[in-house]
């Protein structure tokens, strides 16, 4: 409990720290739009193709699963878009991406802190955390709802695929089931939930990469770690936006 507290201590300070006006603005635009490209425009083509696959996946199962002659055909176009709109697209791609983003920023933040580049920032008098960490923060938030539109597109596109593979299922079916009861805020409540994921994965990454003692082995456990806090920070995260944004 006392370390739990104390690490809670930590990152409060640490973010306290890096939310702050930066010092020099073309550095932080020029830091920023290398952090957009590294951890957002780099993880595109592991969005499209997951959201392809599982769209599809989706889509499979579901036809699988209705027997009863009383359930339309179009329901299957109708699950397969509230399934991606609500929670796959938001909260399950944050999830992939908090192992690929979160252990990308936590090995890197935390290799500069070993090699003592970090150390020699604070001697210099630049506010380290500041200069390394609120790029990566705000790249993630911006690029994030790109990333989640993407993959809601992708998906949804992934189940327009399938349709053509399931039985008595026709394209036309498929569209209606789309476009079946559609509410527009289900967009904006993923995307909203994807902006407050983004900073859990950016600020708790670096959080456990910035405070890495020892070595190389202790870079490898810093990004284990940040990958699994995160994870679990998403969910609690995605309980209590649910609660608050659909209740």
């Amino acid at each position: 409990m006392n370390k739990a507290l104390h690490q809670l201590g930590e990152y409060a300070l640490l973010m306290r720290k890096s939310i702050t006006i930066p010092d020099r603005w073309s550095m932080f635009f020029k830091q920023l739009i290398k952090e957009i490209y590294k951890l957002g425009v780099d993880s595109l083509w592991i969005v499209i193709i997951i959201s392809v696959f599982i769209g599809s996946v989706i889509a499979i199962q579901i036809s699988l699963n209705i027997d009863s002659p009383l359930i339309p055909r179009f329901t299957i176009g109708y699950m397969t878009r509230e399934i991606i709109l609500l929670e796959f697209s938001s909260s399950i791609m944050c999830l992939i991406l908090a192992g690929k983003v979160g252990s990308n920023i936590a090995s890197e933040i935390g290799t500069m802190r070993v090699t003592e580049q970090v150390d020699a920032m604070e001697i210099m008098g630049v506010n380290s955390a500041n200069y390394m960490i609120l790029p990566k923060i705000v790249g993630l938030m911006m690029f994030i709802p790109v990333l989640v539109i993407f993959s809601m597109f992708t998906g949804i596109l992934g189940g327009v695929a399938a349709s053509s593979l399931i039985d008595g299922m026709s394209l036309t079916d498929f569209e209606y089931g789309l476009q079946y009861w559609y509410v527009p805020f289900y967009v904006w409540y993923s995307i909203i939930k994807s902006v407050i994921y983004a900073f859990i994965i950016a600020s708790i990454s670096s959080y456990f990469g910035y405070y890495v003692k020892g070595g190389a082995l202790e870079v490898g456990k810093a990004s284990t770690n940040a990958v699994v806090t995160s994870s679990v920070m998403i969910l609690l995260a995605d309980v209590i936006l649910t609660q608050l944004l659909l209740t």
